[in-house]
């Protein structure tokens, strides 16, 4: 198996992605209907996926000037105008995150990083998602997503969201995972950013190894690193086509898309 380590991205370049994506978003949700539903997360509509975005920011302002991430949803935030607090809470965020060495100290719920660090590349990717929430919502095409922003999501995906939450909380993954036979997945991101990653699926188990092999696999999925980006988060448009190449038994990709769902509601 390779073992090409995936090195998440320079911080000006994830504050560079962060700043366009929110303009993106805000400008997006400007111009959309408020009540519009948004169909890749169908409970919600425009205003309360703008009013989403900016409680995480308010959040994550509070884990890293307090130390821990606060109740929820934050306090005076819930009947807030959505815009009015998307856009205070994204200045306050922004001067944290530029403010502060990203080695800082911060709360948080991932344990093995807490610092600020870690909220610069949550934030530019959890704000990436949420741009294309909006521009589904708006029905006007879906901005390209830089494919080095790409690639350190789908690992972002993998390794913090979905293997960290089933080794911590494997209650939560029981149905899905309790009569899983042993699988392993292999993930090509294909293009000028190519990575790839080897995912195995058992009974209270998900682990993420860094490339692939030639050993055997039960399933292997390639795309573009944009593709395969939104088609892993349920970022595809209703009637827009799968880009995603999958070669494997489809049970095996219901149960992988099943954890990343869960892992990330």
């Amino acid at each position: 198996m390779t073992h090409d380590v995936h090195v998440p991205l320079p911080t000006a370049r994830y504050l560079d992605c962060l700043a366009a994506d929110f303009d993106r978003l805000r400008s997006v949700a400007t111009a959309t209907d408020p009540g519009a539903t948004v169909p890749s997360c169908p409970d919600w509509t425009v205003a309360e996926l703008v009013r989403h975005v900016g409680q995480v920011y308010v959040d994550k302002t509070h884990a890293i000037r307090e130390g821990a991430e606060s109740e929820w949803p934050p306090k005076g935030t819930a009947d807030a105008e959505p815009f009015a607090l998307l856009d205070r809470a994204y200045a306050d965020l922004r001067e944290e995150l530029t403010t502060r060495d990203p080695a800082d100290p911060a709360g948080g719920w991932y344990a093995p990083d807490q610092t600020v660090g870690f909220w610069i590349r949550r934030m530019a990717q959890e704000t990436v998602i949420h741009r294309i929430d909006a521009e589904l919502a708006a029905g006007t095409e879906v901005a390209p997503v830089p494919e080095d922003l790409a690639v350190d999501g789908i690992d972002e995906l993998l390794k913090v969201f979905t293997a960290y939450a089933v080794s911590e909380w494997p209650d939560y993954f029981t149905d899905t995972l309790a009569d899983s036979p042993a699988r392993t997945v292999d993930i090509h991101a294909l293009g000028t950013k190519a990575a790839a990653w080897r995912v195995t699926i058992a009974p209270a188990r998900f682990t993420v190894e860094d490339g692939t092999g030639d050993a055997p696999t039960d399933l292997t999925l390639s795309a573009a690193p944009p593709a395969l980006l939104r088609d892993l988060w349920n970022r595809r448009a209703t009637d827009e086509p799968s880009r995603l190449t999958a070669s494997g038994p489809e049970e095996a990709l219901t149960q992988l898309r099943a954890c990343l769902t869960t892992a990330t509601q």
